[in-house]
């Protein structure tokens, strides 16, 4: 089970990248229909597109790079679930063993965060999270 696993898990990565896409690619028509437009080679039914996204089949090697370049993600993340080992340096202070001590901007903005109202608060999580994956998934 090793391999639908990994099919499960390259359809969990796609998804993922599709969400932080510039276009919105919701269904399986549109992501065949916005790959074929960037694909040199063979096109893609919509039916192969749902096997992507749905875990039950994995695209060929040329097709994951056509995939990564269209979404801005590396190769090795959306094939893998590895990042690239050419990421920038973390800063200094991220590097450190142990707890971060936060700044006083940082701890004002904690308090800010703090005092927005719940549907506030999700949208905030929400953009923080996409620029979490950002540094995820970052390319060369």
């Amino acid at each position: 089970m090793p391999e639908l696993d990994e099919k499960k898990a390259f359809a969990a990565r796609l998804k993922q990248a599709l969400k932080r896409s510039s276009k919105p690619t919701e269904t399986a028509s549109q992501l065949a229909i916005q790959f074929n437009l960037r694909h040199p080679a063979e096109p893609i039914t919509p039916q192969a597109a749902q096997k992507w996204l749905t875990g039950t089949a994995r695209p060929t090697v040329d097709k994951i790079k056509t995939l990564a370049s269209w979404l801005d993600v590396s190769e090795q993340w959306l094939r893998f679930g590895v990042t690239d080992m050419k990421r920038p340096r973390q800063p200094a202070q991220d590097q450190k063993d142990g707890a971060i001590t936060p700044t006083p901007e940082e701890l004002q903005l904690l308090g800010r965060l703090r005092r927005l109202s719940g549907y506030q608060r999700q949208l905030v999580e929400g953009v923080i999270e996409q620029f979490s994956l950002d540094r995820e998934v970052w390319k060369d």
